[in-house]
């Protein structure tokens, strides 16, 4: 247990598996009260009780959830933008509806969530706020990633966008692009290629490191954007991702 955020007000959504947990579970160890947010409320279950942690049904596709449920919280001092999915396929294999989805859920959910938090942490003297982001996108193009790496791209330049419009409101605004994380959504989507076992070597060996990431390795760049040791830190991707970028 640490203190890093001792005193701090976080709410993180997708919070109930993958980076998402993780990330909460780490920034409560440092003293925050967390919000840990999910659109699965079972999912969110194994974080009942855990000390620090408040869990609580969120669908970040629902503009009134969001609104409703950031105007129920104390001000906030950290937001992470988790929420995400991850369409394969080339641009030839994407349907309008993958690209209305992927859209929604990657670019247009964190736009309306930091838009319903921000008046408020500007009043309260600034925050963090922290967007999921990815290596693949505006930094590295990766094959069959199309509608994605478009949404992670839009991702990094809306993180730019709040950063600058926002620096002299105390406000910080940064992104996490990770590689490739071993998580369940990481597992669904291997068990959709159809072999599994091919499918994690195919996803290890674009991984200069030779495996994958585990949340956990994640969660320690989380906290340290929403701590107080990041406070020079805004509009900048962080790229954490086993050397895809070397």
């Amino acid at each position: 247990m640490g203190d890093r955020l001792k005193g701090k007000v976080a709410l993180v959504t997708a919070a109930g598996q993958g980076i998402g947990r993780a990330s909460a579970i780490a920034m409560a160890k440092e003293g925050a009260t967390v919000y840990a947010t999910d659109v699965n409320l079972k999912l969110l279950e194994s974080l009942t009780g855990q000390p620090g942690i408040v869990t609580q049904k969120l669908d970040v596709l629902d503009d009134l959830q969001i609104k409703f449920t950031i105007e129920g919280l104390p001000p906030l001092n950290i937001l992470f933008n988790c929420a995400g999915f991850v369409h394969q396929g080339t641009i030839m294999e994407t349907h309008d509806e993958d690209w209305d989805f992927s859209f929604n859920l990657n670019v247009r959910a964190p736009f309306k969530v930091i838009q319903a938090a921000l008046p408020r942490m500007v009043a309260n003297g600034g925050g963090s706020i922290i967007n999921m982001a990815s290596v693949c996108g505006s930094i590295k193009g990766l094959p069959n990633r199309f509608v994605y790496g478009t949404t992670k791209a839009a991702v990094i330049g809306m993180t730019k966008s709040v950063a600058a419009d926002y620096v002299k409101g105390g406000i910080r605004c940064n992104a996490v692009c990770p590689g490739t994380v071993d998580t369940p959504s990481l597992h669904d989507r291997m068990a959709a290629l159809g072999d599994i076992d091919e499918a994690r070597k195919m996803f290890v060996s674009r991984q200069p490191m030779g495996r994958l990431a585990k949340a956990e390795e994640i969660a320690p760049l989380v906290v340290f954007l929403a701590s107080d040791e990041s406070a020079f830190a805004t509009g900048n991707a962080y790229m954490i991702d086993g050397g895809i970028t070397i």
